[in-house]
């Protein structure tokens, strides 16, 4: 089983295709987002409000037109959660809490992109609660887009590890492993292998490109390694149960980039979309777990989810293959 991985991880490093969807795309994506969205926090994109001892030093610097004056913290919370302003800026000496419409998230992500560059000249933190009623924390803008581009593309560097599979049936060179005296479990595990060892590698390599060249703050290194193991599990498990349900290369890599695209784009990997919706998909819950992470929240309930997902997918995806390469 190590010598048919080994051999199969040393083909897949050479595969160009691998390369840009595992590294080159998501890198670029993150950047092109990351750097656009971070230069546009000086404009109004959203109705905001401002409130604390600090008020008005904070419209002052920050230049933003229409900041509507709030009462207190408590006023905040209100007017948030009545969808009467999208964010308001909770402004005093020793930090910057940005309350949110859960309903607005674009208008959100701009305000704590503000509240951090007027926080950085004194030190001060930033706390971003968007739905106050459920605490729900925030990526800041480059970690948002490099964390779901990266999970986006996880999904279509797992999917072209699965497709090979297929390509090594029609060949022919899988019915020469299955020939061999080799347990039949050993040579699928190590197939299955391939596209989590890929999958890992890409993501490390995105955490490091992105955290050196884009200044990106993941956040604690176990607890990201902990949700980067969980989310590729996903991913590799879903994507090799849907491909096994195919009758050829074509048919699954057609499955499989569809159902990547549309599980990326209803996650929120980009921009959220669909937050009744995104619930259901295995980039939201990686993005929520990286968001917790930050704020110094409990990861378990995404890293439950992720690995629930794995757990589901795998023995189908392992009997489905099974049989597919039954003689």
């Amino acid at each position: 089983m190590l010598r048919i991985l080994l051999k199969d991880l040393r083909r897949r490093s050479r595969d160009s295709m691998l390369l840009v969807f595992g590294v080159v795309l998501p890198l670029g994506m993150a950047f092109v987002f990351g750097v656009t969205l971070s230069g546009s926090g000086s404009q109004q994109l959203g109705r905001y409000g401002v409130a604390g001892p600090s008020a008005a030093e904070f419209t002052q610097r920050t230049g933003l037109p229409d900041l509507k004056p709030v009462a207190d913290a408590a006023q905040a919370r209100r007017l948030a959660e009545t969808n009467e302003l999208d964010a308001v800026f909770v402004v005093s000496p020793a930090g910057i809490e940005v309350v949110g419409s859960v309903d607005a998230p674009l208008a959100v992500q701009m305000a704590r992109e503000v509240a951090e560059s007027y926080a950085l000249p004194g030190g001060r933190n930033v706390q971003v609660v968007q739905d106050a009623t459920l605490g729900t924390r925030q990526l800041d803008t480059r970690t948002y887009h490099a964390a779901g581009a990266a999970m986006f593309f996880a999904f279509f560097a797992v999917m072209l590890s699965v497709t090979g599979l297929f390509e090594e049936r029609r060949n022919g060179t899988l019915a020469r492993l299955l020939s061999m005296p080799v347990p039949r479990a050993s040579i699928l595990t190590a197939k299955l292998l391939v596209g989590v060892i890929v999958g890992l590698a890409g993501m490390a390599l995105l955490v490091a490109a992105t955290t050196l060249l884009l200044g990106v703050r993941w956040g604690p290194p176990a607890g990201v390694a902990a949700l980067i193991v969980a989310g590729v599990l996903a991913a590799t498990g879903l994507m090799t149960a849907l491909a096994s349900f195919a009758r050829t290369p074509e048919q699954a890599a057609n499955w499989q980039s569809t159902a990547a695209a549309v599980l990326g784009l209803l996650g929120g990997s980009f921009f959220p979309v669909a937050p009744e919706l995104s619930v259901f998909t295995p980039h939201h819950w990686f993005l929520e777990g990286l968001a917790e992470l930050r704020g110094g929240a409990s990861i378990l309930p995404a890293l439950a989810v992720l690995l629930a997902v794995a757990a589901l997918s795998f023995p189908v995806a392992a009997v489905r293959v099974r049989r597919m390469v039954a003689p």
